[in-house]
């Protein structure tokens, strides 16, 4: 089905539930299903589009630019840390979670837009002994050994030789900042403390403490890193 029932989508798309009995489903692409539709962030996420004839011809004519390249589907979903640019409005968006796991849509500058944050999911040796590394919104890169799954990599997603160019390197590990992205701490944000390595199936333990010094608990999955310090938080639009 290219639609779901308004009243069964995720919460964290902050849309009225019963204007329309449906709304349009997030196709496969570089994000799960809860990701949000690039045409329901259009239409209901930022109000520039009164219905889905519209989205479609303002995709058509390729004025959004998602993560440096054009999109015309209006069901591929936009996940965290994405870059929304629409040039004829010279607007650029940063797509984060706010502290009740809702996705927001942060405005930023032109120069901020020019690059973003990548979670690399793992790494492969390719043809040549050559180390790729697998990102989180389907991208790859290639580079040296120095990265680990888990870390994030700061990414420029300009044109020509500065398309996909690290610029900055952020390790998971104890004493980094981190943003949980999953589950019941959704959008917090804190310093790792410990990495608990549980044997077995069970995911392994995150333990992170905020500005406030207040310990809170999450699994591995959910952990996504931004910077090596607290101040780092700001350059991401996110309040601590």
């Amino acid at each position: 089905m290219s639609h779901l029932k308004r009243l069964t989508a995720p919460m964290a798309w902050q849309i009225a539930k019963k204007e329309n009995t449906f709304i349009t489903r997030t196709s496969p692409g570089p994000h799960n299903a809860a990701a949000m539709p690039i045409g329901v962030w259009l239409r209901d996420g930022m109000g520039l589009a009164r219905n889905m004839k519209e989205v479609k011809r303002i995709l058509h004519q390729r004025d959004v630019i998602v993560n440096g390249k054009p999109v015309t589907d209006s069901k591929i979903g936009l996940g965290i840390f994405d870059i929304i640019s629409i040039p004829k409005m010279d607007k650029h968006y940063r797509i984060l979670i706010d502290k009740r796991g809702h996705q927001v849509s942060v405005e930023i500058d032109a120069e901020a837009a020019k690059t973003r944050l990548c979670k690399i999911r793992n790494k492969t040796i390719i043809k040549g002994g050559k180390v790729q590394l697998n990102l989180n919104y389907g991208a790859n890169v290639l580079a040296d050994n120095t990265y680990k799954p888990k870390d994030s990599v700061v990414l420029t997603i300009g044109e020509g030789e500065e398309r996909f160019k690290i610029v900055d390197h952020f390790p998971f590990a104890v004493g980094n900042m981190a943003m949980v992205i999953g589950g019941k701490h959704s959008g917090r944000i804190g310093s790792i403390t410990e990495i608990k390595t549980v044997p077995g199936s069970i995911p392994n333990r995150v333990i992170l403490e905020d500005e406030n010094k207040e310990s809170f608990e999450t699994i591995e999955e959910y952990i996504f890193m931004i910077g090596r310090e607290a101040s780092s938080t700001t350059e991401w639009g996110i309040e601590a």
